[in-house]
């Protein structure tokens, strides 16, 4: 078969020409792109030609911060996300009970809306899942539920972090999932697979796994890389983090390469400062709303998160680690400002170092950020689904703190790096969703233009893991050929307020055009990565 392709008569998301309707890819690589004229002029019988009927060419996706086991196994097991209420919970727990042998296992659950106000009992859980065990994963995974039986197998009495009844977290919910979730070899490669073509069925080509020895072993990590050495080729690309700290530049560089030289993006990702709000264990600097004794917990302090980055910085290994509450994003700046003072802040920012999520930061720590050259990991669909009026957030910190929350477009006029992605399974991995959340966020100051949530999900994504290529992420003539195509029935340049000027919305500016992102969201219909098809609904449509 030709190794040149034509993908012509659509709309092609590029840089090089904001009209173009057409794309040669030669190989791995885009080779040219342009309008239908000259596509004319370059179609032979070495050119196989693929109609795209008006379909969108746009660079694929890159999700910034996923699980793919989890992901895999959440894809696969009872699906509670949007349940509403105790009742409802109970009873596809006993459906599903009924309908296999085993553990029932679920996730997506969030009790914010419930009318019962409360979780369900682990008594109510062992009646439901008819003495078998049951472990149900909160939609943030920093905590579950589980049933009397399970709770007393694994001994849970006494083990911080169990209430004492069906809610576990912390040490609780550790010990919980290591027992739950110990899969095996086959079936941890089963759920990874499933993830990886769940992804690119997204218009994803590629991906930052954030795996840490609390979320999954490090022979998890090892089946991935031995998955990938196999089937590599037809899957998004990985790029890994693994979220254990060091304290030694000697450390650091024996962990990164332990996985194999050059296997590993970083050490952090999920190294954990804090924990999250659903489960009220993201460390604020005020008590919880709904929970006035609360402050929530504090894994790592400012000298550990300094020993941290020193050690990679000095080893040349990015660090990363996950934070969402204010004071533990105080506890990251003066983390990141102790090494600062120790290997000096051009050291720092040398590293390229990130952190995940930071849900609530004021002007004073973005512009630390901004200072100490740290990449932001955000998760818009977060205020998608917990930002409204009255939504978790509100319920959490109250109406005036949770106003300012998961501001994109603060950290983007700031000058901070910003990337992009679903933390799946926590949020549904959907990129043009995403891309909506920033056009929608529920605080109008966070809004940014469908443009630049874009460049945050694409460029800035293979960016922020330090791809070399520096066309990673665009379709232009010697770029890397990894694109995904879209069915849109409209294109637009879309801003969040109607007082932008006209001219940037104007077709004379020359701006390339998205999907207008209303009622039905764009449908994934081929995704290539470096030349090579990975998902493909096209197959035997509009191709010659």
């Amino acid at each position: 078969m030709s190794s040149l392709v034509m993908y012509r008569n659509g709309a092609v998301y590029s840089q090089a020409d904001p009209f173009a309707t057409a794309m040669l890819v030669d190989g791995d690589t885009v080779a040219w792109v342009g309008q239908e004229a000259a596509a004319a002029s370059l179609v032979d019988d070495r050119v196989r030609v693929v109609d795209l009927r008006g379909a969108l060419v746009a660079p694929a996706f890159f999700d910034s911060h996923v699980h793919l086991t989890e992901t895999g196994a959440a894809l696969a097991s009872l699906d509670l996300t949007g349940v509403g209420s105790v009742a409802e919970l109970l009873r596809l727990v006993a459906d599903d009970a009924a309908r296999h042998a085993g553990a029932v296992a679920g996730a997506g659950w969030d009790q914010s809306a419930w009318p019962e106000g409360r979780v369900p009992t682990a008594a109510e859980l062992e009646e439901a899942g008819g003495g078998r065990d049951v472990y149900l994963t909160r939609i943030d995974v920093h905590s579950g539920l589980v049933n009397a039986s399970l709770a007393r197998r694994l001994g849970l009495a006494g083990i911080d972090g169990w209430d004492g009844d069906s809610t576990v977290v912390r040490e609780a919910h550790a010990r919980v999932r290591a027992a739950v979730l110990d899969f095996g070899d086959a079936a941890r490669a089963d759920h990874q697979r499933r993830a990886l073509r769940h992804l690119a069925a997204h218009g994803y080509a590629g991906v930052a796994e954030m795996a840490a020895p609390h979320i999954g072993t490090r022979r998890d990590l090892e089946i991935l890389f031995e998955l990938l050495d196999a089937e590599g080729d037809d899957h998004p690309g990985v790029h890994a983090y693994w979220g254990e700290a060091v304290t030694t530049p000697k450390q650091a560089r024996a962990l990164a390469d332990s996985f194999g030289p050059g296997r590993l993006a970083g050490l952090g990702g999920d190294l954990n400062i804090d924990g999250s709000l659903g489960s009220r264990t993201a460390y604020l600097r005020e008590p919880y709303a709904d929970d006035p004794g609360n402050r929530g917990t504090l894994f790592l302090d400012a000298a550990r998160i300094a020993d941290h980055v020193v050690a990679c910085s000095s080893a040349g290994v990015q660090a990363a680690f996950h934070v969402i509450g204010d004071a533990g994003v105080d506890e990251a700046v003066a983390g990141f400002r102790l090494a600062a003072e120790r290997i000096g802040t051009a050291a720092v920012q040398a590293g390229r170092h990130r952190l995940e999520h930071v849900e609530i930061a004021d002007e004073s720590a973005v512009q630390a950020l901004l200072e100490l050259g740290i990449t932001v990991s955000l998760q818009p669909a977060f205020d998608a689904y917990w930002g409204a009026p009255g939504g978790q957030y509100e319920q959490r910190l109250g109406a005036e703190r949770s106003s300012r929350m998961n501001e994109v477009g603060r950290f983007l006029a700031a000058g901070v790096p910003v990337c992009l992605g679903s933390d799946t399974p926590v949020t549904e991995a959907s990129p043009w969703a995403a891309v909506k959340a920033c056009l929608e966020h529920h605080t109008r100051s966070a809004r940014v233009s469908a443009r630049a949530a874009f460049l945050a999900h694409t460029r800035a994504g293979h960016r922020a893991v330090g791809a070399p290529d520096p066309l990673a992420g665009q379709l232009v003539p010697g770029a890397e050929a990894t694109f995904a195509v879209w069915a849109a029935s409209e294109l637009a340049v879309q801003t969040p307020d109607a007082r932008v000027s006209s001219w940037s919305t104007d077709a004379r500016a020359g701006t390339p055009m998205l999907p207008v992102l209303e009622d039905e969201l764009p449908a994934c219909q081929r995704t290539v990565r470096r030349g090579r098809v990975i998902f493909d609904a096209l197959a035997g449509e509009g191709a010659s």
